[in-house]
């Protein structure tokens, strides 16, 4: 049998030590309770990073869930059987909604293109029209933004594909556009300007969303 050595006063952490060490987990536990706990709970994100990590989204729901079972609860009559009163399930934990969240995420991203941005800058010339298509899938959304310097333009914001054709929106004379653009079926989508001026222009377009190519075909 061996008896152990009582520990040397040398490794023994100081109070210095300590105080930082406790500092650092409070700091911590401070960080996880507002951007993790706050938004997931109960919807509360001053940070902005719950509703990036999609965790924001669930407070909101669980805070409507609890506020409809609460209207149930006092519109029904009281019961002796817990089961039997809405509201009365237990309550899932937080890891397991963050699972959850994250598993249903992951699944739904797979059934969609990923995520892109891109920027174009294309030059007209006087009379010259030119266009730029994305691939998109059918439900798609893509936020997009276009400017023109020096001039205006006249566009037309189409689709094509599945034996398809639709305009989703013209306009002449425009100096500008920005929106969300929603594919009404699986195929080709985007713009066509032209320079109806007597100078060039530029026309400077900015994308983000679901797409899986973007290119400019005349």
């Amino acid at each position: 049998m061996y008896n152990a050595e009582p520990p040397k006063h040398a490794d023994l952490p100081t109070t210095k030590r300590l105080l930082r060490s406790t500092i650092i987990a409070i700091i911590s536990a401070i960080v996880i309770l507002v951007t993790i706990v706050l938004p997931a709970e109960y919807a509360i994100d001053p940070t902005g990073i719950g509703r990036f990590l999609g965790l924001a989204e669930m407070g909101e729901i669980k805070t409507q869930l609890a506020k409809e079972a609460e209207e149930d609860k006092k519109a029904t009559p009281k019961s002796d059987n817990p089961a039997a009163t809405p509201g009365a399930q237990p309550r899932s934990s937080l890891a397991g909604r963050i699972f959850s969240e994250l598993f249903i995420r992951s699944a739904a991203a797979e059934t969609r293109p990923a995520g892109r941005s891109d920027k174009l800058t294309i030059t007209l010339k006087p009379a010259e029209g030119k266009e730029v298509k994305m691939t998109m899938k059918k439900g798609a959304k893509v936020a997009f933004a276009w400017t023109v310097s020096s001039g205006v333009v006249n566009y037309d914001l189409h689709g094509d594909g599945s034996g398809r054709k639709k305009s989703y929106k013209k306009g002449r004379g425009v100096p500008g556009a920005e929106g969300t653009l929603t594919a009404a079926f699986d195929g080709s989508h985007g713009w066509f300007w032209r320079n109806r001026g007597k100078k060039d222009v530029t026309v400077t377009l900015t994308t983000r969303g679901q797409y899986s190519a973007i290119k400019q075909v005349k």
